[in-house]
């Protein structure tokens, strides 16, 4: 009998917490709290094996579909710095992930009611483990996109965090890569996030962005930068002539994305520049 398996074992006795049950070498106890069903001696049943808070091979009438060799989404039900996230399976006992299978910063650790990917493993003394599923794995069971998922905003989960990016599974089963710079931070292993397929590859995989298209980030910064002037009482020193540094200094924007956004205000008649000086017409005209 292995841990995190099933087995059919014959129900040799009742004992005061549940029942013992047996392969004809070994037993096992079956805890009242894992019975899904009415039991008689001698039956044969279907058991997942795992231990207990103990230590101990245990039983559980509840099949989890996560299982060593087996994957599947499980959620996470408890963070516990030092030690991992523990995930529920079904059991009564929660199934640590190990921090060494997370991130190195706890920062992107998955967070409660966040989903991983995973199967489970058997340390060296045959404790049982959930480890999320490797890129490997992910592409192995994954579909395909086609051209027509270009610029389709797609929902997907992040199953690895990397320096350079993350790697996602989106809700339809496609492995998605979210590069840093089409983001403007980043996700957390387990986190779902909404994002724009910028590119399909060859090999059915798509990148993935974060940011807002164009037009979207030019109405951003248009509004962030008009803020601002109104916040001054309708002027401030800059224009689409200062320098970049100041511009990333005092907006946090580029000097093109600055500049595109002053010509969107000025095409809509919002403000005007004047000696080194950018204007509210609103507040100039007494509206």
């Amino acid at each position: 009998m292995e841990a995190g398996t099933t087995a059919c074992l014959t129900v040799v006795r009742e004992a005061l917490f549940g029942y013992f049950l047996s392969d004809g070498e070994e037993d096992v106890l079956l805890h009242h709290l894992e019975i899904n069903d009415s039991i008689e001696l001698d039956q044969k049943i279907e058991v997942f094996l795992y231990q207990d808070h103990q230590g101990r091979l245990s039983a559980s009438q509840t099949i989890p579909s996560i299982q060593v060799g087996k994957y599947d989404w499980v959620e996470v039900v408890g963070i516990k710095e030092g030690l991992g996230v523990f995930v529920d399976i079904g059991l009564k006992k929660d199934i640590l992930v190990s921090l060494d299978d997370l991130p190195d910063s706890m920062q992107l650790w998955p967070k409660e009611g966040d989903k991983l990917f995973c199967t489970l493993v058997k340390n060296n003394k045959d404790r049982l483990f959930a480890m999320p599923a490797t890129d490997e794995v992910m592409r192995a069971q994954a579909k395909e996109a086609d051209k027509g998922y270009l610029n389709r905003s797609v929902h997907g989960t992040v199953f690895r965090v990397l320096l350079v990016g993350s790697s996602i599974i989106t809700d339809e089963g496609i492995v998605g890569f979210l590069h840093e710079s089409e983001r403007t931070k980043e996700p957390r292993l387990g986190e779902e996030i909404v994002g724009r397929v910028i590119d399909v590859k060859k090999d059915g995989t798509i990148n993935i962005s974060l940011m807002p298209r164009t037009h979207e980030r030019i109405d951003q910064d248009a509004i962030l930068i008009f803020d601002y002037l109104l916040g001054r009482g309708g002027s401030m020193p800059y224009t689409d002539k200062s320098q970049p540094e100041d511009i990333k200094k005092r907006f946090d924007m580029s000097k093109g994305s600055f500049k595109r956004a002053l010509g969107k205000l000025l095409k809509e008649g919002k403000i005007y520049q004047e000696d080194g000086w950018t204007f509210a017409k609103e507040l100039e005209s007494g509206k």
